[in-house]
């Protein structure tokens, strides 16, 4: 079996999504993450009362690598003032848009709007070709942006999510300064699967970052690891027959 490369040798820019502060700071400091992502779902999850003061806790610390942050207003108007307020809170910042609000309004016309006035833009909650064709049509090639597809969700609902990646990638040459992102990943072999095609970037939790120990693990020393495992709960548990 051909040995699995190790996480220095993959083309893929590995991001770290999350939105513990001390998470955040302790992955930022690996040489192998070269960006972060949050969105408000995972803020609220960790507890954050105050968007704004988090962000820029967030930004006063991390200032060399990509950050993005997103709007969650469900109207276009507000959404354009929040992500004027987001921009401006840092060089390294990107603005997350969602591909639609909640009335499944497309945002490409505000997607023109701010890149137009070069701000970075991570248009996110995509699953579809047509949104990415869409999307990639609406950004403007000069300013860089990333284009968050859902893999993760769309293997959720049973389909394959690699073709979908992969055209995606050819899809966004028409703006090159884009770049593709998998996001939602469900496991590690996702970060190999974005590296073998081409994704620019992939978002990971911190969950998932945590097996980046096991690649290249010999499979007989997992698997005895797996039996030990076993064996000692079993065992810590008083089982008896």
């Amino acid at each position: 079996m051909k040995r699995v490369k190790r996480v220095e040798d993959l083309r893929v820019k590995i991001f770290a999504d999350g939105a513990d502060k001390a998470g955040m700071l302790e992955m930022y400091k690996k040489p192998y993450i070269m960006g972060l992502t949050t969105n408000p779902t995972l803020m609220r999850k960790a507890g954050v009362k105050d968007y704004r003061a988090f962000a820029r806790e967030i930004i006063a610390e991390i200032k060399d690598k990509p950050v993005c942050f997103e709007v969650f207003s469900d109207d276009f108007v507000e959404m354009e003032r929040q992500a004027m307020e987001i921009a401006g809170w840092g060089d390294n910042v990107y603005v997350k848009i969602p591909v639609t609000n909640t009335k499944q309004e497309s945002c490409h016309s505000l997607v023109e709007k701010l890149t137009a006035r070069k701000v970075k833009l991570n248009v996110t909650a995509l699953t579809t070709p047509d949104q990415v064709r869409d999307v990639a049509a609406a950004l403007n090639p000069a300013v860089p942006s990333y284009v968050s597809v859902f893999a993760g969700r769309i293997a959720d609902t049973g389909r394959d999510p690699v073709p979908l990646m992969a055209a995606s990638v050819e899809m966004l040459r028409v703006s090159p300064a884009a770049e593709l992102i998998w996001a939602s990943p469900r496991e590690l072999l996702n970060i190999f699967q974005a590296d073998a095609i081409g994704c620019h970037v992939i978002t990971v939790t911190n969950d998932i970052l945590k097996k980046l120990s096991l690649i290249g693990l010999d499979l007989k020393d997992y698997s005895l690891d797996t039996v030990k495992m076993f064996f000692n709960d079993a065992l810590a548990a008083g089982y008896e027959l």
